[in-house]
């Protein structure tokens, strides 16, 4: 009797498991709906200022990265600095909205806002092909022109799907 309710058991429990296809797996896809734009990286290719080091900030959506007034980043041709130097500016893209992010040489001692070098941008087409989830660093875009000197960065940023 033991083996005729085990039999029993197991046949209940094999008619209880869903067809396959009919779930959706736990490891499925989802098409991201927006994505965050974040600074990965920037290097200097050459510098703004005849003392050959730039004082740099980004500006973000209205807000000025390092977040602190008197705070920024000091780099020299050849230099690459990352997210954290800049207190990793974010934002978000959807198919409505596009990224700015507008690197700014500042005077110190009271950095401010600074002068516009220019900008690398994002927009939806740079992520709309993403899954929740997945990141791809973009092309680097060169920022570049005159103002004290020729100076010339390239900065690289990463879109994730959310």
């Amino acid at each position: 009797m033991r083996i005729r309710t085990l039999v029993t058991g197991l046949g209940l429990a094999a008619g209880l498991a869903v067809p396959a296809g009919v779930s959706t797996p736990a490891h499925a896809a989802t098409a991201a709906t927006a994505c965050t734009v974040e600074l990965s990286s920037i290097y200097a290719g050459n510098v703004d200022e005849k003392d050959g080091r730039d004082e740099l900030r980004f500006r973000v959506d209205g807000n000025l990265f390092p977040r602190i007034n008197s705070k920024y980043s000091t780099m020299t041709a050849g230099d690459t600095d990352y997210a954290s130097d800049f207190e990793d500016p974010t934002t978000i893209v959807d198919p409505t909205h596009s990224a700015s992010f507008n690197l700014r040489e500042v005077t110190p001692p009271a950095a401010g806002s600074g002068t516009s070098l220019g900008s690398a941008t994002a927009d939806w087409s740079d992520c709309s092909t993403l899954n929740v989830g997945e990141w791809d660093d973009l092309p680097s875009q060169s920022i570049s022109g005159t103002d004290e000197t020729y100076y010339d960065y390239r900065v690289v940023l990463r879109v994730t799907g959310i």
